[in-house]
């Protein structure tokens, strides 16, 4: 496995001969930091760990991921999914916010990247697979309306405790209705919200964002308005340091089963986000080292006083919206999240939460794509189904639900396609090569006493019958009698044991009739499995073609039948 991302520092490289581009990373990771200081803080508490975890986690594993991830954009940190898990594993184990709950906390990481780490070794990326692009439309779409519906509250300068989108937004409306709005965080974040958007349409190159944060600072302080609208508040201080402590065995034995539920909740939720923004930086992700990474970046959180981490589905558009291009990104938020701990732990007291508010429904507005979702849904009705559930699922019921769904969908489409494949008979159409689909050249002509058949799927126990009454239909349609079955088998790519039992008994019962089955362009490794079913002597090398012509060929040849080959008149 390649541990080093893949494009990560050559694009550093390229960047430093690019001024721009360095200017544009440090300038993300600016903003990125002004929301990685309220999000790691928060994040802790909600877990029931100390504050400072929150920002040792957020600094650790950017630095991690930088070295080992392979995306480009994505920002890895304290998540929202995970903290309530986290809190409920710890509880039982530890008091809340003791150096005994740090402890357990950071071994609970290092277990959870360790389940990554292997799976990424193993190669379980591969499951990324079912994230397909309706999936991937209709979760950054969900992701977005939830990003915007729940920094409502925070806009308008007053707290909710309703969690997920229908409870925000009802508790969002009772409060405009209790009137419980704070004008001053009102004014500054929504004049701050209207900046950035106005700048990010007509200036993109101007930091509107930046301005923005530091802008409403600097109006809070001239003001005097820190005690009249929430503001995030001073940091805590220290740095990062092992804390691990004198655990037992009994202790990882116990958090075992928690670290296997995050690590998946924590795999799904940064396999979607990787996948689904791929493309939005021209990159091709490869799912199990993103899973290694995402591990490694866990391990090393634990043992310097974290906890577990994920991607952040509101941290990663921020830096994605503020023009990141690089992981260094990622490393100056780190590196800036630090000095403010050491050295200003109050720069953040004036930052007024309203504003940062504006900042996440800022980043919110370049994830959402709705055009895609309408786009979808016209092109192929089912995948826009598809793309609804998933955005549904995310907005009502949360980002895993909303997936897990989606994923049953999809492999429920995957199973029904193959269940019921397409079947068509083949005919011969003037002026033209080959053999053509009957549905669409009807006007086509068939080879008397010939039967020319293709099923596009592979044959298992699931379609053999559908196989096997499609057979006997065209034969009993057929006029004359045919004497002859050509399957056209290229698009037949498996064939299992209860669909080779099948065709023991299809043969039987055509060979009753009169009619010799064959195959044409059957596949070396479909031909191996009947002769690992003991089907060699049956279907032999006389039963096989490596064309459609040369089958009728010999069908021609066999029954010394009389067909004018007119295709080239």
């Amino acid at each position: 496995m390649r541990w080093m991302p893949a494009g990560w520092t050559p694009s550093l490289f390229r960047s430093w001969g690019r001024g721009p581009s360095v200017r544009d990373d440090i300038l993300a990771g600016v903003v990125l930091t002004g929301l990685l200081v309220p999000a790691g803080m928060g994040y802790a508490e909600a877990a029931g760990l100390p504050a400072i975890t929150g920002l040792y986690a957020t600094v650790v594993c950017l630095v991690a991921y930088a070295l080992l991830g392979p995306s480009r954009v994505l920002i890895l940190g304290p998540d929202s999914s995970l903290a309530p898990i986290i809190a409920a594993i710890v509880a039982p184990i530890a008091v809340a916010r003791s150096a005994e709950a740090v402890a357990v906390a950071g071994l609970l990481a290092v277990l959870t990247g360790a389940v990554l780490v292997l799976a990424g070794v193993l190669r379980l990326g591969l499951l990324a697979d079912l994230l397909s692009k309706p999936i991937r439309v209709g979760y950054l779409n969900g992701v977005a309306l939830v990003l915007v519906i729940s920094q409502l509250p925070k806009l308008f300068g007053f707290a909710v405790d309703g969690d997920g989108v229908i409870a925000t937004g009802r508790d969002f409306l009772e409060g405009l209705l209790d009137r419980n709005i704070v004008g001053p965080a009102l004014a500054i974040g929504a004049g701050s919200l209207v900046v950035m958007l106005v700048m990010k349409r007509r200036l993109p190159r101007v930091p509107g964002l930046l301005l923005g944060v530091v802008g409403a600072s600097l109006v809070v302080w001239v003001g005097g308005l820190e005690d009249q609208l929430p503001v995030v508040g001073e940091m805590p201080s220290g740095l990062p340091s092992p804390a691990l402590g004198s655990l037992s065995w009994q202790t990882a034995w116990t958090l075992l089963p928690g670290a296997l539920g995050l690590a998946l909740i924590a795999s799904a939720d940064t396999g979607v986000l990787s996948r689904s923004l791929a493309s939005r930086v021209h990159e091709d992700t490869d799912q199990s080292h993103e899973m290694a990474a995402l591990g490694a970046a866990n391990i090393a959180t634990g043992l310097l006083g974290g906890f577990p981490i994920s991607a952040s589905s509101s941290r990663t558009p921020v830096a994605l919206g503020s023009g990141a291009r690089s992981q260094l990104t990622g490393i100056v938020g780190a590196f800036l999240v630090m000095a403010l701990v050491m050295l200003a732990p109050r720069a953040t007291a004036l930052l007024p939460s309203s504003v940062l508010a504006a900042v996440v429904i800022v980043a919110a507005t370049s994830l959402a794509e709705p055009t895609q979702m309408t786009s979808l849904w016209r092109a192929r009705r089912f995948e826009g189904v598809l793309a609804l559930v998933a955005f549904l699922g995310v907005t009502l019921a949360g980002p895993l639900r909303g997936i897990g769904v989606a994923v049953l969908l999809s492999l429920a489409a995957f199973v029904l396609r193959a269940w019921r494949p397409y079947v068509t008979e083949l005919v011969r159409v003037r002026q033209r090569k080959g053999y053509h689909d009957v549905a669409r050249h009807p006007a086509g002509e068939r080879i008397p006493g010939l039967v020319i058949a293709r099923f596009d799927a592979p044959l298992f126990f699931a379609n053999a019958g559908v196989f096997q009454r499609a057979i006997q239909d065209l034969v009993a349609a057929a006029t004359p009698n045919p004497s002859w079955v050509v399957i056209s088998a290229e698009p037949i790519t498996d064939i299992d044991t209860t669909a080779a039992d099948m065709l023991v008994e299809l043969d039987e019962l055509l060979a009753s009739s009169g009619v010799h089955l064959v195959f044409a362009e059957l596949k070396g490794p479909v031909k191996d499995h009947l002769a690992d079913y003991g089907l060699t002597a049956r279907f032999g090398p006389d039963r096989h073609y490596p064309t459609l012509g040369t089958a009728v060929a010999g069908f021609l040849a066999a029954t010394d039948t009389a067909w004018e080959d007119w295709t080239d008149r």
